[in-house]
């Protein structure tokens, strides 16, 4: 089975109290798409303008990742900087952002891939996550994330497509401000009555919960020494989720267990380099050994 993601492929420029990193290859679609292919195949689809660096796109090929639904155009690359303070690396302060090429083009998924049963759509403008899904030709499995900016300033239609989507991946400040809940048991089962039946709350440091009508389940991150940059950790955690789960072709209780676990190792992995720099390296060998360590930790 396969997955396709529909985001961002962007160039960020990243400055922790580890360094500061230019150009860095990101995008919410980016970091997805580098985890879920530990698992399945991925189909990439996305926007970058003309100055998107070669090398980039030749890593995402080289890595299996299908890029025929990946575009192109004139214009520059939606280009990111953010700082993390050493007090708060949970928390990205944006120093500039450059929507070029996403501001005037959607993604376009290609004419072979409509009807793929596998969706995610990473976070981007809902009024374009909309768009892109009523392209395709009725997909089984739709999960989605979003963001605090979507909230505020596009909740009509980030609702709309919530309506379409079977699991909603999202940290914890944004399921409050989605629901204007402050408990998270209470904000989960508001998001269900929003559409989606099976809700994953990332807690970043603090590991991530899961709400469906029958489970609740929490998983405690893994315990790193250092962060270099979390840049990418909450769509590489989606990633193996989706992934996993895409593999497995059904859900049950210890596959949306196991689905957890792994996208918790893998958003290890991200955060303990800048960029994709850690996880671009990462084998599957690497990735059973730090599940199993982490097995280990958590027995009881």
């Amino acid at each position: 089975m396969s997955i396709l993601v529909m985001g961002t492929v962007a160039l960020d420029t990243v400055k922790t109290p580890h360094g500061r990193k230019e150009d860095l290859m990101g995008g919410s679609a980016t970091h997805f798409a580098i985890s879920a292919n530990m698992f399945t195949q991925v189909y990439l689809a996305a926007v970058v303008g003309q100055d998107f660096p070669e090398k980039h796109l030749r890593f995402l090929q080289k890595k299996g990742i299908s890029l025929t639904s990946l575009e192109k155009k004139a214009g520059c690359t939606f280009r990111w900087e953010g700082e993390y303070h050493e007090h708060d690396l949970n928390t990205a302060c944006t120093l500039t952002t450059q929507l070029g090429v996403i501001l005037d083009c959607i993604p376009r998924v290609h004419p072979t891939l409509k009807n793929q049963k596998n969706v995610f759509l990473a976070n981007y403008d809902p009024d374009a996550q909309l768009q892109f899904l009523d392209s395709l030709n009725n997909p089984e499995l739709v999960g989605m994330d979003t963001m605090n900016l979507w909230i505020n300033t596009k909740r009509k239609s980030l609702r709309k497509v919530l309506r379409k989507a079977n699991i909603l991946i999202v940290n914890d400040a944004e399921a409050r401000d989605l629901t204007e809940e402050r408990n998270l048991l209470k904000a989960a089962r508001a998001l269900r009555a929003m559409g989606p039946k099976l809700i994953i709350i990332k807690k970043g440091e603090h590991g991530g919960l899961f709400f469906s009508k029958d489970m609740i389940s929490a998983l405690p991150a893994y315990p790193l020494e250092t962060v270099k940059d979390p840049t990418g950790a909450g769509d590489t955690f989606a990633g193996a989720v989706m992934g996993y789960i895409s593999r497995a072709r059904k859900i049950n209780e210890q596959i949306i267990r196991r689905a957890i676990a792994y996208g918790t190792i893998m958003s290890s992995f991200n955060v303990e380099g800048f960029g994709a720099s850690r996880t671009a390296a990462l084998t599957r060998k690497n990735l059973e050994s730090r599940l199993k360590l982490f097995k280990m930790f958590f027995r009881f």
